[in-house]
């Protein structure tokens, strides 16, 4: 009877376990993509930009939808924050533009990011980056994440936390390629994060889960060209102006090609 009893206790266990155990293959989630404007849009080189920091919040918050499904992904931009509309244009750049498409079934990502006002297309395979796992696990949108580090574009250092209860190897922007979705993204060089607010599995709009048709494409390589040369003649001969020029060229480098 004793024995019964046990392996019926066990029985329990491990159903309200498979329950408990949903995997998500298809989803829409919100993200929270939250700078600080002080560190990567505003110099102290002028009066100017000193009263615009007394004026306006020092975070430039917007909010972006990840939608995937049958191992494809769309990320683009959804709404401001209000707070955010007090920044003029030239500081919100052009993330209303900004179109993320992943196929995870044939590896391919097509992309479009505006860039000093123009939306440029970039068609190429996707990136794999060189995730490391750490022992630390945080909360995210109620699910458990575990932590990964990478370091991309040679130098930047990135973490990010990743579930594997939804199961899309996908995640905001161009951070991808672990076992699971990434829901939260630090980049401390680009004084960035990204945290995601909510998750809805239901009536995921598939259709919406589409590359942006472009006449014009250009490769990953041919992007970092592109803003070489549109970089080019961003020097002072001052030295401290230039220090200052050189760290807005790297964080704007890095803002463009992620």
């Amino acid at each position: 009877m004793k024995i019964t009893i046990f392996f019926l206790a066990l029985l329990i266990f491990f159903s309200g376990n498979l329950v408990a155990q949903t995997f998500i293959s298809k989803a829409k989630i919100e993200y929270e993509v939250k700078s600080d404007v002080r560190k990567t849009r505003l110099s102290d080189d002028d009066s100017w930009t000193e009263m615009l920091k007394d004026q306006l919040p020092r975070f430039l918050t917007r909010y972006y939808t990840l939608t995937f499904a049958d191992n494809k992904s769309v990320y683009k931009f959804d709404h401001w924050d209000p707070a955010s509309n007090k920044f003029p244009g030239f500081i919100k750049g052009g993330d209303e533009e900004n179109n993320y498409f992943y196929n995870y079934n044939n590896g391919t990502c097509a992309i479009q990011k505006n860039i000093n006002g123009s939306n440029i297309n970039i068609s190429d395979s996707i990136p794999k980056l060189n995730w490391k796992v750490v022992n630390e696990n945080r909360i995210i949108a109620g699910f458990n994440c575990r932590k990964a580090e990478a370091i991309i574009m040679d130098s930047v250092y990135v973490f990010v936390f990743y579930t594997e209860e939804i199961t899309a190897p996908a995640g905001p922007a161009s951070f991808n390629g672990l076992p699971g979705t990434i829901l939260g993204v630090t980049v401390p060089r680009l004084a960035t994060s990204w945290i995601a607010t909510k998750v809805e599995v239901n009536d995921v709009d598939v259709k919406s889960i589409k590359p942006i048709q472009a006449k014009k494409e250009i490769s990953k390589s041919e992007l970092k060209n592109v803003i070489t040369d549109y970089t080019k003649d961003w020097y002072s001969d001052d030295p401290t102006q230039n220090q200052q020029m050189q760290h807005f060229k790297a964080i704007f480098t890095w803002q463009s090609l992620l």
